[in-house]
């Protein structure tokens, strides 16, 4: 995209637009680093866009310079294998002069260390939120580089007045364009395609809204267990984990007016504004559900409760399913439900964006079969595209039935947290969570979080590897 038109428009300041000298990596030890953030940044080297970029782990475990290259290692193999030339030396190069230091991040050390680098500094926060908070209060204004940026992992708090809190501690260090609050779930792939396909076709676009669409729903179904997660997620759960930050940016990106330009201001002024009128109504029915899996098989895996999961603490009525419906009240999607459903050990995978139009007005007497409503979907990982239409059937030509429209969208030729590091070494917050968005999603789901902490709403039971619990009409490909 030439972005030379959005120039009067740009709110970045100019020291913002330098590109990261050195990424600074706290819980360099951990296992985010080594799995995803690594593996993330060596195709980005690769590909040439992280060009002169200095690597410096820091962490709570003892390693050597030697220990922490053997991690680089393993993390960088797989885009060595497929790196030409100049993509090997470039990978050889950040591995060769990388080190790692043996600190505690929440103390002063961490100044004394970041004044040692080569600046601008990008300061990734690959820690447990409290160890994060701690950490930015080792940190002063006065001991960071000139456009130091700070990346944030999500949850960011634990609740509104928490999430305000980081934010006025993170404002006090640096500009609000320098913190990088990272939604790897949304790379820019899945944001511009979903921008694309809702702002570039009139066929879309003047049915967009509350006329024409009787719901939308946001799914995302796994078939993975808990995985050995049980010290983050027994303490958050679907609903914090997975809607409370993806899933209300995806319904924001479905629901938001065209902004005049992609420039991060833009874009994200309206999805601010989509949030801000967002809320769900705890008196309707069924506006709030939640269920947790017991045992059970999903392909050839043997699936014991949840209850039973090293590490989980049955007290805390931990849901590992939850589905909310949100209303947006605005002139463009009041009345319209939209749905939004994460859960764990689930039969099949599924990770779409549904959108069920209203029925026609009128159908001709005379047609058979089933009139269905005509459904969009766009699958999230890999991004695809199915239009859902009623057709005269074969043979018959009185006979409804169903045809589908399919199509590959583009993909990214980026990690999801490639990308996130993309645009943090660019100095581009467009993908990042602006501290008012963080808040207003806190907001959102704090009332349904209540009711569940005072059981007004039941905690459900569903077999692992079933489609959820069968009263569900989700789980039914219903809401």
């Amino acid at each position: 995209m030439d972005t030379s038109s959005l120039a009067e428009h740009d709110t970045i300041p100019a020291e913002a637009e330098t590109r990261v000298k050195t990424l600074l990596i706290l819980g360099a030890s951990g296992d985010l680093t080594g799995r995803l953030l690594l593996p993330g940044l060596a195709r980005l080297i690769r590909l040439g866009r992280a060009d002169g970029l200095q690597l410096v782990g820091a962490g709570s475990d003892d390693w050597s310079d030697e220990q922490w290259r053997e991690r680089v290692d393993v993390a960088f193999a797989a885009a060595l294998e497929k790196a030409d030339d100049r993509g090997r030396a470039a990978l050889e190069q950040v591995r060769d002069t990388s080190s790692y230091h043996f600190i505690d991040v929440t103390q002063s050390g961490l100044a004394a260390l970041v004044a040692t680098l080569e600046g601008p500094v990008a300061i990734y926060f690959a820690l447990p939120p409290a160890v994060s908070q701690k950490a930015c209060s080792a940190l002063g204004p006065d001991s960071l580089p000139k456009s130091t940026r700070l990346v944030m992992e999500k949850p960011f708090g634990t609740d509104q007045a928490s999430a305000h809190r980081l934010n006025g501690k993170l404002s006090r260090l640096v500009p609000e364009q320098n913190i990088h609050r990272v939604d790897h779930f949304l790379g820019k792939a899945t944001v511009f395609n979903i921008l694309g396909l809702r702002f570039a076709n009139r066929i879309l676009e003047p049915v967009w809204n509350n006329l024409h669409i009787e719901k939308v729903e946001v799914i995302f179904d796994e078939d993975l267990a808990l995985e050995n997660r049980a010290r983050y997620y027994d303490g958050a759960g679907a609903l914090r984990d997975m809607i409370q930050s993806h899933l209300l940016h995806v319904m924001a990106l479905l629901a938001l007016n065209a902004p005049s330009t992609l420039h991060e201001r833009d874009l994200r002024d309206h999805i601010g504004s989509v949030l801000r009128a967002s809320s769900v109504d705890l008196d309707a029915p069924g506006s709030s559900r939640r269920a947790r899996y017991v045992a059970g098989t999903i392909g050839e895996r043997q699936i014991v409760d949840y209850t039973a999961e090293p590490g989980v603490d049955s007290a805390k009525g931990t849901e590992t399913l939850a589905e909310v419906t949100v209303s947006i009240n605005n002139e463009r999607w009041s009345g319209v439900p939209f749905v939004l459903r994460s859960g764990k050990a689930l039969g099949a995978k599924r990770k779409e964006a549904v959108i069920t139009f209203r029925p026609v007005s009128h159908l001709p007497v005379g047609f058979t079969g089933q009139d269905a409503p005509t459904k969009l979907r766009i699958g999230f990982g890999p991004d695809t595209l199915q239009l859902e239409l009623d057709v005269n059937g074969p043979g018959d030509i009185f006979a409804l039935d169903r045809a589908t429209l399919s199509a590959d969208l583009n993909e990214s030729d980026l990690l999801p947290y490639g990308e996130v590091l993309d645009g943090v070494l660019a100095g581009d917050p467009t993908l990042s969570v602006r501290g008012d968005t963080a808040e207003d999603c806190w907001r959102i789901v704090e009332p349904v979080l209540t009711a569940w902490s005072q059981d007004r709403v039941p905690l459900e039971e569903y077999v692992a590897g079933s489609v959820g619990p069968e009263a569900w009409p989700s789980s039914h490909g219903r809401a």
